[in-house]
């Protein structure tokens, strides 16, 4: 991989890791249309340092207080919603883990095919779609029950697929249960973390075990600079945006490209 590419992945990977667009897709669908080779598993681990690290940084404060509010909760100090927050987090994160653990390979191995993720696409914008109509956009974060937290993580495990989308599908699952726009976004990108790092820490460990060649050293650095750059400004866009927008515009897109990749399939695109 050259450092265009690189770079270009990176790019890619900010922007559709965060929005609700599926980066799974995009990872794929780019490389498809470009000509270009399969990136690894090892720069996969680039770019999803980047966007944790973009995570982490974004919410550093929040994060904090998460984690003391959660572990004040479990010495028995109940009245802090913020505490009961972080154990919904931790609790709502299993589905989405267990599901990885189980059918990751399954599904990165069978599910991969431009077919499956032009349907995947707008079946899940039809879906987004239909959430903004019913959706009450009452609940606030901190309002939040264990069904509305549950609901959603269960909803994460459906992210595995590609063109799903991770953020697409939690968010809308949030709208289903009633959350505002911008606090299933915020919950959304809670629940994402754990996941990413539980994923980044394993696959890392197999890059350390066998070795980065030299060549791609830079590539793997600016793989991960450029997707923590650009993911960071995605979250601050769409916690921003969806504070006075609906979700609209990602539904257009993803019926948009959903199509585009059916008739580049069908007319034999390679």
């Amino acid at each position: 991989m050259d450092l265009t590419q690189a770079i270009t992945l990176g790019a890619v990977q900010g922007i559709t890791e965060f929005l609700p667009i599926s980066s799974t897709a995009h990872l794929i669908l780019v490389p498809w249309l470009m000509g270009w080779a399969d990136p690894g598993a090892t720069f996969d681990v680039a770019l999803h340092l980047g966007t944790l690290v973009a995570l982490l940084l974004y919410f550093r404060a929040e994060w904090l207080g998460l984690f003391t509010s959660g572990i004040g909760w479990l010495r028995g100090d109940r009245s802090n919603p913020t505490g009961r927050l972080a154990i919904y987090i931790v609790l709502a994160t299993i589905p989405g883990a267990l599901a990885g653990a189980l059918f990751q390979h399954q599904i990165e191995t069978t599910l991969r095919s431009p077919l499956i993720i032009s349907i995947t696409l707008v079946a899940l914008a039809l879906l987004l779609v239909y959430a903004e109509r019913i959706g009450r956009k009452a609940t606030e974060l901190n309002n939040i029950t264990l069904p509305d937290a549950l609901t959603v993580g269960f909803a994460q495990a459906l992210a595995l697929i590609p063109g799903v989308s991770r953020s697409g599908i939690t968010i809308t699952a949030g709208l289903f249960r009633g959350m505002t726009r911008r606090s299933a976004a915020r919950f959304s990108f809670f629940l994402s973390t754990p996941i990413i790092a539980g994923a980044v820490g394993k696959k890392l460990i197999d890059v350390v075990k066998d070795g980065l060649p030299s060549s791609d050293s830079m590539p793997f650095v600016a793989g991960i600079v450029v997707s923590g750059i650009v993911g960071y400004l995605s979250i601050a866009f769409l916690i921003r945006y969806l504070s006075t927008h609906n979700t609209y515009v990602f539904v257009y897109y993803r019926i948009a490209l959903g199509i585009l990749v059916f008739l580049a399939f069908l007319g034999g695109f390679r």
